[in-house]
């Protein structure tokens, strides 16, 4: 560990519907969302990650790219949605209207 020392210790996290990829990042303190993400290998490791168009966040907050981190910060890359749900939610209520 005396490499990691004066290191932030951060994951990255990226979740496929049938998969959780999730690393352990040391990174120098200052260091933004993307240089970390960058510095991990989950952009080699899952291919259909958009890094350009892509969220992302720390925690299950959406945040800036250029947000400095700190310590144990667990940075998410998020997936675009599927489906509106807005529009999912008027579905299940026409549905159950119908049922009725």
């Amino acid at each position: 560990m005396s490499d990691c020392a004066g290191k932030l210790h951060v994951q990255v996290c990226y979740a496929r519907p049938d998969d959780i990829l999730l690393e352990d990042v040391w990174v120098a303190p200052g260091t933004t969302l993307e240089q970390a993400v960058h510095a991990s290998t989950l952009l080699a490791r899952a291919p259909e990650i958009d890094f350009i168009s892509c969220k992302v966040g720390i925690y299950g907050k959406p945040k800036p790219r250029d947000t400095v981190l700190q310590q144990r910060d667990r940075i998410e890359i998020y997936r675009p949605l599927v489906a509106d749900p807005m529009e999912a939610r008027r579905r299940r209520v026409a549905k159950k209207e119908k049922a009725r």
